[in-house]
């Protein structure tokens, strides 16, 4: 069993920002992911055209800024160049093809017991380490809803994790379901690449003006407020389009829920000019046709579904009853969300994007380190 003081599951932004801040403060660490790279969602399950959601002032992980050349949103390519440049700036050596299988403390020892797989070689690696980081993140794995007759539809039904460009869709007529933002840059760029687009709207809506107001001592109602106000004067009521705003505003939305506000790169230009069709909740599917809870029905034959993530972690960390529920989110809001017991921190479930992981992985060091000290004068 190999002894370490830190021990980070997962390579993603919010492992690689933590493994950053650790070295700064000296602090030695192992980082294991299961992937055979770093950023693997960013890196193998986002599609092509896809851009940071907020302007990069916000999107920094902690100790290396954008270069001055950066657009203000930065596009996939430059960002995973951004997190390669982070990797060898920070030193970090993440072991990858390490599957974490069981993570559980042990009182007799003080220490937590990691039992991991190595993919390649399908051996087992065991860990004691004194502190450990859950960093796999809100976004573990793709969720598609259970839909009446889903297992029937004869054509490709895709989780948006596995969509990369409309160029694969040329003449096909795909039906996005979800409305977050990326359901709505997918159905723009099917569009555009001249497949015959729809989108499932259940519900949906200035973001980067809204981020630099909350920095304000100021509520979020009041923010969002002022986004509301502006957002239904550059663009109108989108009701008739079957666009519905939610009765929470974007910022209070993310907080309380996770869903992100719509930044629109397009796609309701494409929408008022019947590009792009709207469509209320599917009722049910029989083989190639999708009937709505609304009495239209069409053939398709592609569905794709934009409809996000879960949080795949309670698999593996056993025993916890401090930080995380039992859907592997934290059981406390931010920004009391951070911190279990006896050792155990986690990075990236704040709901709050990269701006979010670097606030975490920056007091999760700094606590990391306050404990040390406190056992080597104890």
């Amino acid at each position: 069993m190999e002894q370490v003081q830190v021990c980070i599951v997962g390579a993603g932004p919010s492992g690689l920002a933590t493994a950053a801040c650790l070295s700064k403060l000296s602090i030695p660490y192992v980082i294991v992911e299961r992937e055979d790279c770093i950023a693997s969602l960013w890196r193998k399950h986002t599609y092509n055209c896809l851009k940071l959601h907020l302007a990069k002032e916000f999107c920094e992980l902690p100790h290396m800024p954008y270069p001055n050349d950066s657009p203000t949103y930065v596009p996939k390519d430059q960002f995973l160049r951004y997190m390669d440049d982070y990797v060898e700036k920070f030193h970090i050596s993440p072991r990858f093809n390490t599957l974490v299988e069981s993570c559980m403390y042990d009182e007799k020892s003080n220490c937590w017991n990691i039992m991991a797989r190595d993919i390649v070689n399908d051996t087992i690696l065991d860990y004691a380490s004194k502190f450990v980081v859950v960093a796999t993140g809100e976004n573990s794995e793709g969720i598609i809803p259970n839909i009446d007759g889903l297992q029937s539809f004869q054509g490709e039904a895709i989780h948006s994790s596995s969509y990369n460009s409309g160029s694969d869709y040329v003449g096909k007529s795909v039906l996005v379901v979800g409305c977050g933002n990326s359901g709505f840059e997918i159905a723009r760029d099917l569009a555009v690449y001249g497949a015959n687009t729809s989108i499932v709207i259940r519900s949906p809506e200035l973001i980067h003006l809204g981020m630099i107001l909350a920095r304000w001592p100021i509520s979020l109602r009041l923010v969002d407020f002022i986004l509301l106000l502006f957002a239904h004067i550059l663009f109108g009521d989108l009701s008739r389009y079957g666009i519905v705003r939610p009765n929470m505003g974007p910022l209070v939305l993310k907080a309380k829920t996770g869903r992100s506000a719509v930044i629109d790169t397009g796609t309701t230009t494409l929408i008022k000019k019947g590009d792009i069709k709207v469509f209320g909740p599917i009722h049910r599917i029989r083989g190639n046709l999708i009937e709505f809870e609304d009495g239209n029905e069409r053939y398709y034959d592609t569905i794709i579904f934009a409809t996000g993530y879960k949080s795949t972690t309670n698999m593996w960390l056993k025993k916890d009853v401090t930080m995380l529920n039992s859907d592997g989110m934290p059981k406390n809001d931010f920004p009391n969300h951070w911190k279990g017991a006896n050792g155990l921190y986690c990075v990236g479930f704040a709901r709050r994007g990269l701006l979010g992981i670097a606030h975490d992985a920056k007091i999760v060091a700094s606590d990391i380190q306050a404990n040390i000290q406190m056992i080597l004068f104890d």
